[in-house]
């Protein structure tokens, strides 16, 4: 049996990530992660302005720039109700959010996932990859046990961190419940190579018929795509030439720039999932911890699941990092922090989702309503500030019934 001061289950972005800060802080630490390779799930690729504020304050920046770290400057939204060129005339610029933060930074998430495990091994934590955890034990004396390799090991630690994604063992071990809300529509993406013409530092948004697409370049010609489309179209981009007709959805005369997407290669697969939001009241439970998707996630539409993830684990590692008695350690500061941070993201995701994923007339009209307004009066729709300078920088009133009649003319 080995003791650790801590033993994280779930080597993805947030338990690697952890494993470093801790590792490199003088913890003893056990990463175990079930994967034998990091694969492209669709999903963590962007980190908003104030999420590379919480990579950088836990000491991540450089080695993120340093594995192709990407940075986006521009963006814009398109819509079919709006002329290209008004919609280009409002590009906004990304540097404008967080000192010192250029804009949105990308990085492909398999090797973002790798970079962090490697880094979680040079700074001292025992790294195992294809563990299968077969028992969980919070309490006083957390215990974990575990196969690799055929051999059944034991280990004991100080504090056990459930990293494990949304399908957690941990947060299921240690009874803490996971509320969600209904789904809106659908979410697919699709990472495309050889979209060179396509501007590498602008990042855009828009809507069309029965489709809504968000894009988000990484360079080198390579683009990360997803497509919104209604609850009732389960079956709209199955079978094998799926990734060709979602690809061909994105041919929209409201972002000519599209053309570029529509002529690029698939260069991964194409998921689809539902987009809808989770949270925890209390992701703590004696001798145990979550962070990431594990205590509850964001509906992916605000693309804020890595900005979460860095920001848990920068509160974690603080408080863990303020003593050394970690039995009278109260999490209670963190959950506190993360249940408004979510209600207000939660917020934001609702409004978002009605307006850029409906597609009815009534929705066009509220769109056309909103763009006019918001030209008008910037701080119209300030929610969205919200989603790049984090949810902290407006005041609550923001989130509010009042918040929302007023842009969306409809109770929440």
């Amino acid at each position: 049996m080995s003791a650790y001061d801590l033993i994280i289950v779930g080597g993805g972005i947030g338990g690697s990530a952890l494993a470093t800060v801790m590792a490199r802080a003088g913890a003893s630490v056990l990463l175990l992660e079930q994967s034998a390779a990091y694969e492209d799930r669709v999903r963590g690729e962007w980190i908003a302005p104030w999420g590379v504020d919480e990579v950088k304050r836990v000491g991540l920046y450089d080695l993120l720039i340093e594995a192709g770290g990407h940075h986006l400057h521009r963006h814009v939204t398109y819509d079919e109700t709006l002329d290209p060129a008004a919609a280009e005339a409002r590009t906004l610029p990304l540097g404008i959010f967080r000192p010192d933060v250029p804009g949105p930074l990308c990085l492909g998430h398999p090797h973002h996932c790798q970079t962090l495990f490697d880094a979680a091994s040079a700074a001292g934590a025992v790294t195992l990859r294809q563990a299968r955890v077969t028992e969980l034990q919070g309490g006083p004396t957390p215990r974990v046990v575990y196969e690799v390799d055929g051999e059944t090991f034991i280990a004991t630690a100080r504090l056990l961190v459930g990293a494990d994604g949304r399908t957690s063992q941990v947060r299921e071990a240690a009874g803490i419940t996971l509320h969600q809300d209904k789904p809106h529509h659908w979410f697919g993406g699709l990472l495309i190579d050889g979209a060179d013409e396509w501007p590498a530092d602008m990042q855009a948004i828009g809507t069309e018929g029965d489709f809504a697409f968000l894009a988000f370049p990484q360079g080198g010609g390579k683009v990360r795509i997803y497509g919104g489309y209604a609850l009732d179209q389960a079956q709209r981009f199955k079978g094998p030439d799926g990734a060709r007709r979602f690809l061909d959805a994105f041919a929209m005369s409201c972002s000519p720039q599209n053309r570029h997407l529509v002529s690029g290669e698939p260069a991964g697969p194409l998921f689809s999932y539902f987009n809808n939001d989770s949270w925890t009241d209390e992701p703590f439970a004696p001798g145990v911890v979550l962070v990431g998707d594990a205590a509850g996630w964001n509906d992916p539409i605000l693309g804020l699941g890595l900005s979460i993830t860095y920001r848990d684990v920068r509160i974690v590692s603080e408080l863990l990092k303020e003593t050394e008695d970690w039995a009278e350690l109260s999490f209670a500061p963190y959950a506190e922090e993360r249940a408004e941070r979510m209600r207000r993201l939660r917020f934001a995701a609702r409004m978002q989702a009605a307006l850029d994923m409906e597609f009815d007339e009534a929705a066009r009209a509220r769109r056309a309503r909103v763009f006019a307004k918001s030209a008008a009066d910037p701080s119209f729709k300030v929610q969205g500030f919200a989603v790049m300078a984090g949810p902290e920088a407006l005041p609550a009133e923001a989130f509010t019934q009042e918040a929302w009649d007023r842009v969306m003319g409809e109770p929440a």
